[in-house]
């Protein structure tokens, strides 16, 4: 058809998209408004005094420990400023995933599934189904930032700083949705272009950790090289800069542009960057469920590996920090001598930090069984199972890696922090081994998301990308259980709250042998479910 408009049939495709996603969006929109104001509210009761709060900014405010996991607090006069302190970086990191997560959805998964060039045969323009994606995301970002900004003016915090909270979760959701629509252009697969939007993710996160514990004297500019620190860089409920919020927004606006101009210069259902091809002759080692295995998932174990490395390394950079944190404070350092001296600070940043890697590596998990779903879905799961290879046979190579992997990307974060904290204290053979070892304990709680994943996987395949719900609700239950003042058995509920917090606390046995045993029913709960389905359904 001559003059069809680059843009024929968005609207159409807008709907259907927001059709479709109505319930999800609607999980994700009051899911994350929902958390900010159950947090503020529960602040309230913490921190409801001006004493109280200055305190906390005198004690924790200025820490580099602090600062690198969750970023500065600029004014405890407010609590909309604690707030912004406490939740404001991870709920900008759950903007962002959800971003990423529905532009991929609605492109390349599209194109992938092959609905995308049914759809193109009709009257559709070239650009129509990536603006679809984009607007369902940027729309569904508005919403969250509008929604808790008057959630927050609702609960008599300030209207400006409310705004500013809000406008600050939207820049950067919108920022990410331009990431996810260059990254669905550049890969083949929607798990590709998911992997490519969480490595930028990751590398953002990096970023504002070391500019924000980096001290006057270091690369404090670092943060401001990252979307994640531009959120705490607007200052919501600290004297707001309402101009830094364009940052995120001008990024996205280059980044929809270079995807637009990509989306014109590849084959619909290929990528900017198409697939090497292999040899002529396959390796030896593809003759099995466990080297196809292999060679599916060596790039995101290795890429896994080597990221938490260096986090790990950062991480365990600014744990002096939290010494130094008490020479000015001689109150709380008698609150740290009578538990147990200055070591058992140390001790508990440390096992904070790798109680969150441990999260990471649970994300880790979910990307390495999902492999699995998207193996069926992609029509190559068939020809492999018609082979003589096994059913169980062919799930347990993926298995293998999100069950070893996770001990590999785990001791990889405690290498990595052993090895920095080790050489600034003089001890780099002990502190290695320590917290290698104290990493490695999270590893039960990993392998039971491994097997929910596996039983969604085999049981209702459909729902299979619920695992990231579960993720969702494992980090706010450990960020933010105790604040919320959630009951015990609320907590419960997240298997990271079974792990022995170490170092500083006793290793037990007993929780991650009984993490270890659900982790192995679900498994086998999994095996079972998948012999009995029928592949493809």
């Amino acid at each position: 058809m001559t003059g069809r408009s680059p843009l024929t049939g968005l609207r159409p495709l807008l709907g259907l998209a927001l059709r479709r996603d109505r319930l999800l969006l609607a999980a994700w929109v009051l899911g994350l408004v929902g958390i900010t104001l159950a947090t503020t509210s529960a602040m309230g009761d913490l921190y409801g005094t001006v004493e109280s709060r200055r305190q906390l900014e005198a004690t924790a405010g200025a820490n580099p420990a602090f600062l690198a996991l969750i970023g500065p607090l600029h004014d405890a006069s407010t609590l909309g400023g604690v707030l912004a302190w406490r939740w404001g970086v991870f709920g900008a990191l759950l903007v962002a995933l959800m971003s990423t997560f529905l532009v991929t959805r609605h492109t390349r998964a599209e194109e992938e599934s092959g609905r995308l060039e049914l759809i193109g045969s009709a009257v559709v323009g070239r650009h129509a189904p990536l603006a679809a994606g984009v607007l369902t995301a940027l729309l569904a970002n508005v919403a969250i930032g509008l929604l808790t900004a008057l959630g927050l003016i609702g609960l008599g915090e300030p209207a400006a700083g409310s705004f500013a909270f809000g406008a600050a979760f939207t820049a950067v959701g919108w920022a990410f949705a331009g990431v996810g629509a260059v990254s669905a252009q550049v890969s083949e697969s929607a798990r590709t272009a998911n992997a490519v939007s969480g490595a930028v993710l990751g590398l953002a996160y990096l970023l504002r950790a070391v500019g924000d514990a980096a001290g006057d004297e270091g690369p404090t500019w670092l943060t401001w090289a990252s979307p994640l620190g531009w959120a705490s860089l607007t200052r919501p409920f600290a004297g707001e800069r309402w101009w830094v919020p364009l940052l995120p927004l001008a990024l996205c606006a280059v980044l929809l542009v270079v995807a637009s101009v990509l989306v014109t210069r590849r084959d619909l259902g290929g990528g900017l960057v198409p697939t090497r091809l292999g040899p002529a002759r396959a390796p030896a080692s593809l003759g099995s469920a466990f080297g196809l295995a292999w060679r599916l998932q060596r790039g995101m174990l290795l890429g896994w590996a080597l990221a938490l490395l260096v986090l790990g390394g950062v991480y365990g950079a600014v744990a002096r920090g939290v010494e130094e944190m008490l020479e000015d404070n001689p109150a709380l350092a008698q609150i740290i001598t009578r538990m147990g001296g200055t070591g058992a600070v140390v001790d508990v940043y440390l096992a904070t930090i790798l109680g969150v890697i441990g999260l990471f590596s649970a994300i880790y998990v979910v990307q390495a069984l999902l492999r699995l779903r998207a193996e069926e879905t992609g029509y190559r799961a068939e020809p492999v199972l018609a082979t003589a290879v096994g059913r169980h046979a062919w799930v347990a190579g993926h298995l293998v890696f999100a069950i070893v992997g996770t001990a590999a990307v785990l001791a990889a974060a405690g290498l990595g922090a052993g090895l920095v904290h080790g050489a600034r204290v003089g001890d780099v053979g002990g502190q290695v081994v320590r917290l290698v070892g104290a990493a490695l304990v999270h590893a039960p709680a990993a392998w039971v998301v491994a097997g929910l994943s596996l039983v969604l996987f085999a049981l209702v395949p459909k729902l299979t990308s619920v695992s990231w719900a579960v993720l969702v609700v494992c980090l706010v239950l450990g960020q933010l259980g105790p604040l919320l003042r959630l009951d015990q058995w609320v907590m419960d509920l997240s298997p990271f709250t079974h792990v022995p917090r170490v170092p500083g606390a006793e290793l037990t046995a007993a929780p991650l042998l009984w993490l270890t045993l659900v982790a192995a029913v679900l498994v086998g709960i999994g095996f079972a479910g998948f012999r009995r389905r029928d592949v493809g359904r």
